[in-house]
């Protein structure tokens, strides 16, 4: 962008736009993080919970079978709906129920960064956070041991919900924004396992 030396209207910050609801943020959140560890069953299959984050203003959560199922078309197609933001929080490098979907989601969103970079969005507009994960967690209940209550999985929401909020407010508005995101949700992602063919 060239510089006319004229003045440019100061633009509000990502959070105020969400806060004032003119903003919109979405939130892709791994089933398997930021949960207490469950054993496995052979024939039952568990509703997926996810942590309350007590967001301070409305955003679109999208909870995954696991992050590394993400494609850089959920994030693009969320930035061209008009999302200030985009957001990934999924499990700690280490404890990912499917060994390595939180580093292939951390490279897919480093991808995407460059993508949106080069397209004047700027990558900041993509974050993503770790939660305690429960893999390890539910290998050890279903050996059929016992576990200790993990201490500071609150405090560890918090934190990630404070550190998301701060860095919505030094974004700017996304200028492929018209207002809210379509009322079918195009972030869906597929939950069948292809992993046996």
């Amino acid at each position: 962008m060239i510089n006319t030396g004229a003045a440019v209207a100061p633009s509000s910050s990502g959070l105020h736009r969400v806060v004032a609801g003119k903003g919109v943020v979405v939130v892709f959140i791994c089933e398997n993080c930021g949960r207490p560890g469950v054993p496995p069953s052979s024939g039952l299959r568990r509703r997926p919970t996810l942590p309350d984050f007590a967001w301070p203003f409305p955003i679109q959560e999208v909870p995954v079978p696991c992050a590394g199922r993400l494609q850089p078309e959920h994030f693009l197609k969320a930035l061209e709906d008009g999302a200030d933001a985009v957001g990934v929080i999924c499990c700690e490098p280490g404890n990912c129920h499917h060994l390595e979907g939180n580093r292939r989601c951390q490279r897919r969103l480093e991808y995407v960064g460059g993508l949106v970079e080069a397209a004047g969005l700027g990558q900041d507009r993509l974050m993503l956070f770790h939660l305690p994960g429960s893999a390890a967690e539910d290998m050890a209940l279903g050996a059929g041991a016992s576990l200790p209550v993990a201490p500071g999985l609150g405090d560890k929401i918090a934190a990630v919900r404070a550190a998301f909020v701060e860095r919505l407010g030094q974004l700017t508005h996304n200028p492929l924004s018209m207002g809210d995101l379509p009322d079918e949700s195009p972030y869906e992602v597929d939950n069948e396992d292809e992993s046996n063919e």
